[in-house]
């Protein structure tokens, strides 16, 4: 989406991809859903682009 241009977020890549409607994922978006909509899960400092998470 374009809303996430620029931004640092936290994605699990390594998932084979999988067909959600009528789209196809190739990765795991991390968030937390609230009663107001979905959280982004960001790191809290910047990090290297494709630094692993642990």
């Amino acid at each position: 989406s374009d809303e996430l241009i620029g931004k640092q977020i936290l994605a699990v890549t390594n998932f084979p991809p999988k067909q959600i409607g009528v789209i196809q994922s190739q990765c795991l978006v991390l968030g937390f859903k609230t009663d107001d909509g979905v959280v982004l899960a960001i790191p809290e400092k910047h990090i290297h682009n494709g630094s692993k998470l642990c």
